[in-house]
Formats: structure tokens, sequence, C-alpha cells
């Protein structure tokens, strides 16, 4: 089975976070959502994580607390990472967090890294190399150097998949089923997309 991590933290955009984890389950992906910590190393603890309160004041309970040496790329299909300029902030500045996008963009079988809005920042800052992304307008300043930035809404670069463009949730969709077609084919993408029943004229 195909399997996700998805990272969130407190001040992780709420719908970003739940429509790229529903529309990934819909494809039968097996998801994880781990929460990322200030703290390094996260403290240790034999029970449930402690809520993430989410932008919006959404509180959600992640799956588990984020264990690099349990979350690597021979763990996991995807790695994920929301928006949210302050739970952004927390999960790219994460030393734990920058060493796993390492490991899943130079892993020697495919893995697929997603970054949504200003968690796009988590490139810069695990020092990917130089490839095409896009983000949310807030963080483009800090990426143009550093990135070939696109305008798109959704931009494929080989294993990164990034979206934003818009503020908030405008692209969660079209972010979601990309990752979808990646991991799981384009008929499985249409699979899920069919019963979703967006407006006609709705151009993902």
């Amino acid at each position: 089975m195909v399997k996700a991590l998805i990272l969130i933290a407190d001040g992780t955009e709420e719908m970003e976070f739940t429509i790229t984890y529903d529309t990934l389950v819909r494809a039968g992906v097996e998801c994880t959502s781990a929460l990322a910590v200030d703290a390094t190393p996260p403290p240790a603890s034999d029970t449930s994580p402690v809520l993430a309160v989410c932008s919006r004041g959404v509180k959600i309970l992640p799956d588990i607390t984020l264990d690099p040496l349990q979350a690597g790329p021979d763990k996991y299909d995807a790695l994920i990472i929301p928006g949210g300029l302050k739970g952004a902030e927390t999960i790219s500045n994460s030393s734990p967090v920058q060493n796993l996008i390492r490991a899943y963009h130079d892993y020697e079988e495919k893995r697929v890294i997603g970054m949504i809005c200003a968690g796009s920042m988590a490139a810069l800052r695990a020092s990917l190399p130089r490839q095409a992304l896009t983000s949310h307008p807030v963080v483009k300043e800090q990426l143009e150097n550093g990135f070939e930035y696109k305008e798109d809404s959704v931009v494929v670069s080989d294993r990164l998949v990034t979206r934003c463009r818009f503020p908030r949730s405008g692209t969660a969709f079209p972010f979601a089923l990309t990752l979808v077609e990646l991991l799981c084919g384009a008929e499985k993408r249409a699979e899920v997309f069919s019963p979703m029943i967006f407006p006609a004229g709705t151009p993902f």
C-alpha cells in the first residue's frame, strides 16, 4: 500500500492539511499525520501527541509525534508539508525535518515531497538543489533567488510538488489530486475526482 506522512504543527492551515489528507485517503493512500514541535529532540511520550492548534483555531489530534528515525523514505512514499505561516515556520526550521526532506529527495527509489503554500520555505531551509517551485506570495521573495520560481497553481519538479500562488486553500484540491496521480496513477486521480462533484468548468 502507498503510504504518506503529513506533517502538522501549531499554526498549520487546516484546510490545506485536511483536504490533502482526505483526498489521498480517497485514493487508498495510507496517511499518517505527525506533529512537528519546536523542541529538538521532541519530548518523549508514550501517549498520543498533543493537539495541534491550527491557523483558524481548529484543533487536530495527530496520529503520532514526529520521530525522524521512523519517518524516513524507507517507511513512506511521500512526505507532505502544509502551509499556514506559523506552522510552516515551525516545520521548515526543524533540523530533523530538514534532514528528512533531503533524505526523501535523494532516496534511490523515487519518493514524492509535497509542499503547500508557505510550506515551500522548507525547500530553502533544507537546501534542496535549484528547481522549479511555487509558494504563497508572502514567501515568494525569499525563494526567487534559490529556485526557478513559477506562477502556476501547482508545480511538479521531479520529486518536488509545490502549490499555492493563491492564498489559503484555493489550490489545495489540484495539489492533492496531483499527488494522487503521482502516487497512484492518472486513472485513480480520475476515479477520485468524479464523485467530488466539482462545479462545471472547474479547471482541474
